[in-house]
């Protein structure tokens, strides 16, 4: 059938909902109104896709944007992987918990890039966007998207609940944490999303990207989603209030520490933390994972953010009567210009939210990539990529002489001593000059004194340490009585083969 004839008798732009079959597509994308009419009460619904007839047809080349960010941002999250793999640990100071969050940003960001490669057609029909079951596209962008949300967050919390434990208990992760934190981490989003797709599911709402659909989506993901962000920002402003404690009072405190020379100080319990011990304590936790924290508020910031403006769309979209009646000014208008949709993109903010937002939004879900390689590419990474190439560089091309093994099995044939009277070995050939090792100066002046150089059997003089309490003394009489040692007098046998 024509375009004319699945109209019907609605008006232009709007076709006739009787006049399509309910096999496929997801039909609770389907924008639909009855509207009286010569023939009676007909439902008549918005062409597909939708967002084009709000936002204007440049709307799904600008939402194509995003996923270009996300070509130029993946390399980035995966160098961060790779050199976690490659690199040794106090190059990268690598961590599960980072692993595992820059995984689920990775998953996010495919999420964007599978439909520059896909292309794929978001309408089953003139009026119903397609959804999982009818675009594989979909169903892997939604679904991987979706899951990356869950990981991002989940980790996040877990990360805050490391960081509180460490900075406000003192308390030693160990492996018990780390097997916990993979079964939270990754079971939790697993069951999230696969209850979310059986219950809600996704779809096509605006751009090549599937997003979860309108209906339980408040129960079974924004709301699980933000109860998890939320607890991690009340525990991590509650351990930077502890943190802030802790400096204060550092700052008023007079007590000695063990750091002092202050020999009072020894006296206290070893369990006892003064203020200022405390302070360094901090510290050192706030310098080693003030990258991670960053991270994580930034995280939760955004998902705050998207959260709010979802919600607030999921309202304002939703196919109630309310709605409906909300947006009857703008269905009128293109009826009215006969589906010229540039004369009533005015009245068309009032349906959503607007283009501005919306761009910003997807905009922002593809920059937290960015964000993590920022704060976790440390300038050591860097430092250990080149030391790798070089060392396989030095590797390829070095050259090793034949003779090398023999001169270093016969250095034992051209030991000598030198004029300080320790051993060093001479080479006849220039080559073998790898092999000679000879005592530096600065060696020599710090293990021997001048007057040992060139005479051995003297007494070295005593140096008392400044803190030591002790010294050589020499033997007094009451203690020898002038006589030799007597082992009967302490019981030990004084020649092997003597019997008593």
């Amino acid at each position: 059938m024509s375009g004319n004839d699945l109209m019907g008798a609605c008006p232009t732009p709007y076709y006739q909902e009787t006049l399509f079959d309910d096999d496929g597509g997801f039909l609770g994308g389907r924008f639909c109104q009855v509207v009286p009419t010569t023939a009676g009460n007909v439902s008549c619904c918005l062409p597909c896709p939708q967002a084009s007839w709000v936002y204007g047809e440049d709307i799904q080349k600008q939402t194509r944007i995003a996923s270009w960010i996300s070509v130029a941002i993946l390399p980035l999250c995966v160098f961060i992987l790779v050199s976690y793999a490659v690199l040794p640990a106090k190059r990268t100071h690598r961590h599960y918990l980072s692993i595992c969050f820059t995984l689920g940003i990775c998953c996010m960001q495919i999420a964007f890039i599978i439909p520059l490669g896909t292309k794929p057609d978001q309408c089953y029909n003139e009026i119903t966007p397609r959804d999982m079951y009818s675009s594989l596209s979909c169903a892997f962008t939604g679904s991987m998207l979706l899951f990356g949300g869950w990981v991002v967050v989940v980790f996040s919390f877990i990360r805050t609940i490391a960081f509180h434990l460490q900075v406000c208990w003192e308390v030693i992760l160990g492996p018990r944490f780390m097997w916990g934190s993979f079964i939270c981490g990754l079971g939790i989003p697993v069951i999230g999303t696969s209850i979310m797709l059986v219950l809600t599911g996704v779809s096509f709402r605006f751009g090549d990207v599937c997003h979860i659909n309108i209906e339980k989506s408040l129960h079974d993901y924004w709301i699980p989603l933000i109860v998890f962000a939320g607890a991690s920002l009340i525990m991590q402003f509650t351990t930077m209030g502890y943190c802030m404690h802790i400096y204060i009072k550092s700052l008023y405190d007079t007590a000695p520490t063990t750091n002092s020379s202050n020999i009072q100080s020894y006296t206290a319990s070893v369990g006892t933390l003064t203020a200022r011990q405390a302070y360094r304590r901090v510290s050192k936790i706030l310098k080693l994972q003030w990258r991670s924290n960053c991270v994580v508020l930034v995280i939760l910031a955004n998902l705050l953010i998207f959260a709010v403006i979802f919600i607030k769309a999921n309202d304002q979209l939703e196919n109630t009567p309310e709605n409906l009646e909300h947006a009857m000014p703008w269905l009128a208008c293109l009826t009215v210009n006969r589906g010229d949709m540039t004369q009533c993109f005015d009245l068309a903010k009032e349906v959503g939210p607007n283009k501005p937002t919306l761009l910003a939004l997807l905009i922002l879900l593809t920059l937290v990539g960015l964000w993590n390689f920022v704060l976790f590419a440390r300038p050591s990474m860097f430092v250990g990529w080149l030391d790798l190439l070089r060392r396989k560089e030095h590797t390829q091309f070095e050259f090793v002489s034949a003779d090398a093994r023999k001169m270093r099995s016969e250095a034992h044939s051209y030991e000598m001593l030198s004029s300080n009277g320790l051993p060093t070995y001479k080479s006849p050939e220039p080559y073998a000059q790898p092999y000679v090792r000879s005592p530096s100066p600065a060696y020599t002046a710090r293990t021997m004194s001048p007057d040992l150089n060139n005479h051995y059997g003297r007494d070295a003089r005593y140096v008392r340490p400044s803190m030591s309490f002790s010294g050589p003394r020499p033997p007094s009489a009451s203690q020898n009585n002038g006589r030799d040692w007597d082992p009967e007098s302490t019981f030990a046998p004084g020649h092997p083969y003597q019997t008593r």
